[in-house]
């Protein structure tokens, strides 16, 4: 810990001394960027078409599961003992068939996403080096590490525009 904070003490002084120079920022929503473009729309339109059915089935699933909790918390003490460990069997089948789906439909996703971010990857970096080319940018920094911005050093939307007109 002595080590990381000596360190980021001497990061900062070492830009402190610098002296002061015209640097051109850029500020950008990476994530943003990807999320509404084009590409990013036709993918979660795919993935919504391929795990509609599961998800329709883990919906009923959840419904069923909530209707036998109601029913043995409701008449579990006038139930038979088999109707109640019928009941229970049920519950728990149903409770594992869907926790099965919503593995399988949360693994989909995450791997639909690691295609798409992927692909989109190079996509994206020419993106940005055209912004930076076409504004001289000399830095370009991460939204969510910024605290403070003008309006015009923000370059996400251009970021996807292009990000659109790549082949």
């Amino acid at each position: 810990m002595r080590k990381l904070t000596g360190a980021l003490c001497l990061g900062v002084m070492s830009v402190l001394s610098m002296p002061a120079m015209a640097t051109e920022v850029g500020v950008l929503d990476w994530r943003q960027a990807l999320l509404n473009s084009d590409a990013a729309q036709r993918s979660m339109n795919e993935l919504k078409n391929q795990i509609s059915a599961q998800q329709q089935r883990a919906q009923s699933l959840s419904q069923e599961l909530r209707q036998l909790q109601q029913t043995l918390q409701q008449d579990g003490a006038v139930m038979s003992e088999s109707e109640r460990t019928s009941t229970q069997q049920e519950l728990r089948q149903k409770g594992a068939e869907f926790q099965r789906l919503r593995q399988q439909i949360q693994r989909t996703q995450q791997q639909k996403e690691q295609a798409f971010m992927k692909s989109a990857k190079p996509k994206l970096d020419k993106a940005i080096e055209q912004v930076v080319e076409q504004h001289d940018l000399d830095l370009v920094v991460d939204r969510d590490a910024v605290v403070y911005s003008k309006d015009g050093l923000d370059v996400t939307k251009e970021v996807t525009r292009i990000f659109n007109s790549l082949n």
